[in-house]
Formats: structure tokens, C-alpha cells, sequence
């Protein structure tokens, strides 16, 4: 999605950010990706699982 159809269409960014992850481009280029909450905590958690099992 462009930025300028994210900008234009808030609501349906947000539609499909919590059924898939969407990425954002501004001039052709993927710049951010847009995804849900549970998505996000998942993926955060994973990280820290990560994180402490490579300490041990």
C-alpha cells in the first residue's frame, strides 16, 4: 500500500493490519510495516523467549 492510499484509506489500513501485516511504501520503497496488536506481542515475546534461551 502507498503511503498516500494508507493516509487516504486510515480505516481500511487498519482493517487489513489486523488480518495480516501490510507494508507502506512511499516512492516505490517498503518504509513501514503495519500490523496487530496480537501480532506485535507475539512477536515481542518471541524475541524476548529468544533472548533468554541463547543466555542460558
Amino acid at each position: 500500500m502507498s503511503a498516500k492510499d494508507a493516509k487516504n484509506a486510515f480505516g481500511l489500513l487498519i482493517d487489513t493490519a489486523r488480518a495480516e501485516p501490510v507494508t507502506v511504501e512511499k516512492h516505490g520503497r517498503p518504509v513501514v510495516v503495519v500490523l496487530s496488536i496480537e501480532e506485535f506481542e507475539r512477536l515481542v515475546e518471541r524475541g524476548n523467549t529468544n533472548r533468554c534461551s541463547k543466555s542460558q
